[in-house]
């Protein structure tokens, strides 16, 4: 193997670390965020109209049961698969895929295949995910999306899905890590120019993301990490 197509193999394993590091570092708030969001719309919506519907009302129940018994101890086996007492992430997806709650399901149980390596799985279960409804929460699953097809080197796919993510959420902190992730996969891809276009739209609609913020050492201004890529490319 030459040494381009070493270098390339080592950036696109680098990225792909990144991905799966991304998700590690942010699986605690999702599931949390996403558990919050349940309650809150389910309450919400017994408030308005006086009552729950039967079917959303019970698979809000077993979704909550299964992440207090399972999920929230980083148990993503037996979250996947549930027990005699207490039906699965897998089970309440299939089972009531139609309700909010089953849709989350869809949703906690590609985090819970992605934490055991089981990718091809996790991108099944993510891509049934509906992204309708509250937009922070729907860019955190299709950015969980992109990052289980970085990790399965569907480079191309990781891309225009982050993309998607970014266009989802209206938190600019959110944005420019999306669009941030995008554009290392191309970078790495040494698709160059797509790259630097990605990071000159970050440090121009995203100036308050941390990614556009100065650094400092020993009262040093270093600069933003931002301005390090693009200067990167446009040597």
């Amino acid at each position: 193997m030459s040494q381009n197509k070493k270098q390339n193999a080592l950036d696109v394993n680098d990225k792909i670390a990144q991905s799966e590091a991304f998700i590690s570092k942010y699986k605690k708030q999702l599931i949390i965020g996403i558990v919050a969001v349940v309650v809150i719309v389910g309450g919400t919506f017994a408030y308005i109209y006086g009552y729950a519907k039967p079917r959303e009302e019970k698979a809000q129940e077993l979704l909550g049961n299964v992440m207090q018994k399972y999920v929230m101890k980083q148990d993503f086996e037996n979250a996947l698969k549930g027990d005699a007492q207490t039906p699965g992430l897998t089970k309440i997806a299939e089972t009531y895929g139609s309700t909010d709650a089953g849709n989350v399901a869809n949703y906690e149980a590609g985090i819970c295949y992605f934490q055991m390596g089981k990718i091809k799985e996790a991108i099944a279960s993510l891509e049934k995910f509906s992204t309708k409804g509250d937009n922070t929460i729907s860019a955190q699953a299709v950015a969980a999306l992109a990052n289980c097809y970085a990790a399965d080197k569907q480079l191309d796919k990781a891309v225009d899905t982050f993309k998607k993510a970014a266009k989802k959420t209206d938190v600019p902190a959110l944005c420019a890590e999306y669009t941030f992730q995008a554009a290392q996969i191309l970078e790495s891809q040494k698709k160059n120019e797509e790259a630097l276009a990605l990071y000159q739209q970050i440090k121009a609609d995203y100036p308050e993301s941390p990614l556009c913020a100065n650094e400092e050492y020993n009262g040093q201004v270093l600069g933003a990490v931002i301005d390090k890529y693009i200067e990167r490319l446009t040597k």
